[in-house]
């Protein structure tokens, strides 16, 4: 019987196509419809997170509700794609834009989005329920209900007020990105979308320690997707936690500020977090955004499923598998995402991608969402053994700006 090999080599040539065997055809046909198959239940049983989706700010501005499919195609997010693309938690971002850090409401922002986040559990309770903790994702998936978490984007949101950070914990927010494309009064961004990268603090200045301490006291994850290279650094140094970037990329791949260097990527598996690989076309396609450009023009083609695939193949190399997941930024991208990956029901194509490059079921499940759930349960951890230590919520402030010298 003759091998595939001896098969392609008997193929005919025409013009430079080559023509197999209906046989050989037909096997592959078969072998890809069991690896679907196959990627189809695993998805299922696994419990699948995406810890960044942005409709919160349809949800907030233009009214929109998650109970209905949007066959506008403007959306890529509602609860029945959620549903068909198997995702069981969903963090919600509760996304503050920097022009409220210049002209001032970022805590108010925030608030109501996390009201319309509360709002669309009450709206669909057969559906969606607010988590808290890495128990409660587990108790939801049992019940096939969608977790809604969230994580603020953008530490200025809490306007350099421990206290806020307190509030936002209690109503539910379980990570904060530090910054977004601003630099605060406290944290470095790398910049982006109009905002160019402003070192004001070489890092992470004492306050911003004193927030990540903070967080970890609360057992609120520290997220480092948005941050300076110096802050990332600093971060690692002050948390005595697992910290997550909650939707970034390789930069070794497509070379911007936004995604994390390989050495990144061996200090946050050093650290036992995770870094939740972003699907923007302008993280993930080299060809889209070019090297050192934080705001990648809109030129270029759309990624491939084989671009998004190599983020994830080359942060599972670098880091490791514990140490790689699922941070879409559906519904924040101006809809440039992979051609097979156009919203949230999706999903599952991850899992057959990463079973067809020779995973086992056991780290794909870990990639599709154990590797977070592992973290939240640490971050929980944590912060329960400070607390039983004594340490005390944080009463920093930033100090006072100096007087100006008059003439």
């Amino acid at each position: 019987m003759l091998n595939t090999l001896s098969l392609f080599a008997a193929a005919l040539v025409f013009g430079g196509a080559v023509a197999l065997p209906v046989a050989t055809l037909s096997q592959q046909t078969a072998d890809d419809a069991k690896l679907r198959a196959r990627a189809a239940k695993i998805h299922r049983e696994a419990i699948v997170i995406d810890t960044h989706n942005d409709v919160t700010s349809p949800l907030r501005d233009e009214g929109y509700d998650l109970g209905t499919r949007d066959a506008s195609g403007k959306n890529q997010t509602d609860i029945p794609r959620m549903k068909e693309g198997g995702l069981d938690a969903e963090f919600f971002a509760i996304y503050v834009a920097s022009k409220y850090a210049r002209e001032g409401g970022a805590a108010r922002r925030a608030w109501e989005m996390i009201d319309d986040v509360y709002e669309q559990a009450r709206r669909h309770p057969e559906s969606l329920e607010v988590a808290y903790t890495a128990a409660d994702i587990r108790r939801l998936h049992k019940a096939n209900k969608i977790s809604a978490l969230m994580g603020i984007e953008g530490g200025h949101a809490i306007e350099d007020s421990l206290g806020l950070l307190r509030q936002f914990y209690r109503a539910g927010v379980r990570y904060m990105t530090l910054t977004h494309t601003n630099t605060n009064n406290w944290a470095d961004s790398a910049g982006g979308i109009g905002n160019p990268a402003e070192a004001r603090h070489n890092g992470l200045s004492p306050f911003g320690k004193e927030v990540v301490r903070e967080m970890n006291r609360l057992g609120m994850m520290v997220d480092i997707s948005h941050v300076a290279d110096k802050t990332f650094w600093d971060v690692l140094e002050t948390s005595s936690a697992p910290v997550i970037a909650s939707h970034s990329s390789c930069r070794a791949l497509t070379n911007v500020p936004r995604n994390l260097t390989d050495d990144m990527l061996k200090a946050l598996a050093k650290n036992r977090g995770v870094i939740m690989i972003n699907f923007y076309n302008g993280f993930i396609n080299t060809e889209y955004a070019k090297p050192g450009d934080p705001v990648p023009t809109k030129s270029a083609q759309t990624a491939t499923m084989d671009m998004l695939m190599a983020h994830f193949e080359h942060a599972i190399k670098v880091a490791g598998i514990d140490h790689v997941g699922i941070g879409s930024d559906f519904d924040g991208v101006d809809g440039l995402l992979p051609q097979g990956m156009e919203d949230v029901s999706k999903l599952p194509t991850i899992t057959y991608e990463l079973l067809k490059r020779g995973h086992s079921e056991a780290d794909v499940k870990k990639v599709l969402g154990g590797n977070l759930l592992r973290v939240l349960t640490e971050v929980e951890a944590a912060a329960r053994k400070l607390q039983a230590s004594g340490v005390k919520p944080s009463n920093a402030q930033i100090p006072p700006a100096p007087p100006q010298p008059t003439n």
